[in-house]
């Protein structure tokens, strides 16, 4: 089963993990969901697909009230970010989904109308939950064409989507990145494949190298923090991606 992990804390600003599942059936991806706590007000950032959401509901609620969770952030539109939307607008029918606008008309598919989308412009917004500011930064063909992270510049943490992403084998559970060197093989091979502009690489390098951040959290794998946050940042500018894999 998943649980949950505190990666952050100040008074009642948290940051919480709920990390991959050891036990998940072999054919479906891996995900990592973070959840944003703000006093009452609670964000979800790509709550996952619908095959999950018991798990990550569990997870939750064994830590803080899910029914403070009015916000979920989906960076892009694939299925194992945002196909459990149904059943979270189930559980709470005013819950709101900040979403690239690129995908408002796609994303409904999974649920939802005109009321629950919060469509984010391409060159990204700021957005409020409770007593902070989050900022959503384009990360556009990364790997999709219309394509959010989301940064809490008090935390100091960069929510990567599926850029950091590492495909681990099983039995590799670690929830931070150990050993940078070890760990960048199992993201090598995703990133060349699925990241599909060079250009649009290094301009997320530069965009993101200039902020302050002490984590970088993927979607998929480990979470990457201090020195090799910019290690990861280093390493991807200098990758070639959109190369299809032996």
């Amino acid at each position: 089963m998943k649980k949950l992990q505190i990666i952050y804390k100040d008074g009642d600003h948290q940051w919480a993990a709920i990390a991959r599942d050891p036990d998940k059936p072999g054919y479906i991806i891996d995900t990592n969901e973070y959840l944003i706590a703000s006093g009452e007000h609670y964000l979800l950032c790509d709550p996952g697909g619908m095959e999950v959401f018991p798990a990550v509901f569990s997870a939750i609620s064994a830590h803080f009230d899910p029914r403070r969770i009015n916000t979920l952030f989906a960076s892009h539109q694939d299925p194992d970010i945002i196909s459990s939307l149904s059943l979270w607008l189930n559980f709470n029918p005013d819950v709101k989904c900040y979403l690239p606008w690129l995908w408002s008309g796609f994303v409904p598919h999974f649920g939802g109308d005109d009321q629950t989308f919060l469509k984010i412009p391409d060159k990204g917004m700021d957005l409020e939950l409770g007593t902070i500011k989050l900022q959503a930064v384009p990360a556009h063909y990364l790997h999709s064409s219309g394509n959010h992270n989301l940064y809490d510049p008090k935390a100091k943490i960069l929510f990567s989507g599926d850029v950091g992403a590492a495909l681990l084998p099983q039995g590799e559970d670690y929830l931070f990145v150990k050993d940078f060197d070890s760990h960048i093989r199992f993201a090598e091979g995703f990133h060349r494949r699925w990241m599909g502009s060079n250009e649009a690489k290094n301009q997320w390098c530069e965009r993101v190298s200039r902020l302050d951040i002490d984590m970088l959290c993927p979607q998929h794998g480990a979470i990457y923090q201090g020195a090799d946050v910019h290690r990861f940042i280093d390493w991807f500018h200098k990758l070639q991606v959109g190369q299809m894999m032996d």
